[in-house]
């Protein structure tokens, strides 16, 4: 098992370790919480301060043209392309995550009738909004077994939701393979890259994926409920009709005409007028990655997790995860019976990982700022708090509301 002073040693040579002072780091705590929640970039405060101050308060509507709010869906969207392996007008940051997938998902379904697919076990959002645009529509919808592929799929299925990373088991799909066997099919896949943008090295045109969505609040540490974003390739745009057809798809929107007209290419997913703090954060947020090589990212995300499952081996717990030196995304997912209580009992030593139903506790790493001694720390105190039952107090085994 690696010593702290091996750990010291890994971070000493880390390509990506001066990428930590960029975040504002909590004093005292060890942050092992990033796959749902990131640590603030320095620099996402101050633009958020800046638009807050500056943009708003001083140049009030003048800062739509003059601080380019009108564009800032798109510009930040080129950023982020960068980061998924698109070009850069094939992204707009707007919406949730949860509005994405219903737009997506039902510009597909009138394009192409037939029935719906999530699989059972994905993120509920997921599953939830199908259901809805079932329900809606007419058309049926199929919760099939996970890790069910296209292939297998029932032969009615049209569009299929699939997670690049999921969220639980943190394992990574084949986005190769499963776009290769839809094009077989003549079905869409909307990938959910919530638990996988600013993380994995994701190549989705080189994969021939077509249609994405993802979150701005988890590894791009955009802020809590941060703005999420919406990929469609160049060539689909232009046949898809936005089912939320609002005034800021419009080809002209300042024409004000009466008749809807969607703008020929990515800015026809937008609706309506954004949200410009929340984008402001997330533009200062995605610049911590400017200049960074994404398998390098993913790499050490993947070292990282190793030294915690490592620990966790000694200690016989089973891991829920891909194991040790195997390929996933950015958390590791270790099963415990009293596993919500250990959770908030290492929280209470300020070391936050976060838990999820039925006994699954989660510790997610953002190579960006997690470090491997972060996570040497961690492992010691899993263990003293397994060891000397710490959790088995009322104040750790009360459930709250967020876990």
């Amino acid at each position: 098992m690696l010593s702290r002073d091996d750990c010291k040693a890994l971070d000493a040579a880390d390509p990506l370790r001066t990428r930590r002072a960029l975040f504002a780091m909590p004093e005292g705590e060890i942050y092992l919480d990033g796959n749902s929640l990131g640590v603030p970039p320095i620099k996402a405060l101050e633009r958020l301060k800046k638009a807050a101050e500056t943009e708003w308060a001083a140049g009030l509507i003048r800062s739509w043209n003059d601080a380019g709010w009108m564009d800032l869906p798109l510009t930040l969207g080129a950023k982020l392309s960068r980061l998924i392996g698109v070009d850069e007008d094939e992204v707009i940051a707007i919406d949730t995550v949860t509005i994405n997938l219903f737009k997506l998902a039902a510009a597909l379904l009138a394009d192409r009738p037939g029935a719906i697919a999530a699989e059972a076990g994905e993120f509920p959002t997921d599953n939830h909004v199908m259901e809805g645009l079932s329900r809606i529509t007419g058309a049926p919808m199929h919760r099939v077994a996970p890790n069910t592929r296209p292939k297998e799929l029932p032969e009615d299925v049209t569009v299929f939701i699939k997670s690049a990373v999921h969220y639980k088991s943190a394992e990574i799909a084949d986005f190769a393979g499963y776009e290769a066997e839809a094009k077989d099919r003549g079905l869409a896949i909307v990938w959910d890259l919530s638990h996988a943008t600013g993380l994995v090295d994701l190549k989705l045109k080189d994969d021939g994926a077509k249609y994405a969505v993802g979150c701005g609040y988890k590894f791009l540490s955009g802020g809590p409920g941060a703005p999420a974003f919406l990929y469609c390739a160049r060539e689909e745009t232009p046949r898809l009709e936005h089912p939320i057809s609002g005034w800021l798809g419009h080809a002209r929107p300042f024409g004000f005409e009466d008749a809807y007209e969607p703008d020929p290419g990515i800015t026809r997913w937008r609706t309506s007028s954004p949200s410009i703090l929340a984008l402001s954060a997330l533009d200062g947020a995605v610049d911590a990655y400017e200049g960074v090589d994404m398998a390098e990212v993913e790499a050490k995300a993947g070292r990282l997790g190793d030294v915690l499952l490592e620990r966790a081996g000694v200690l016989g717990l089973e891991a829920a995860c891909p194991p040790k030196g195997k390929r996933r995304g950015g958390h590791v997912v270790i099963r415990h019976e009293q596993g919500y209580a250990i959770v908030q009992a290492l929280i209470a030593r300020g070391i936050i990982g976060d838990f999820r139903a039925p006994d699954l506790m989660r510790f997610g790493f953002n190579p960006l700022y997690n470090t491997y001694e972060d996570v040497f720390e961690a492992g010691e105190a899993l263990a003293e708090v397994i060891e000397t039952q710490e959790w088995d107090q009322p104040q750790f085994l009360a459930k709250k509301a967020v876990t």
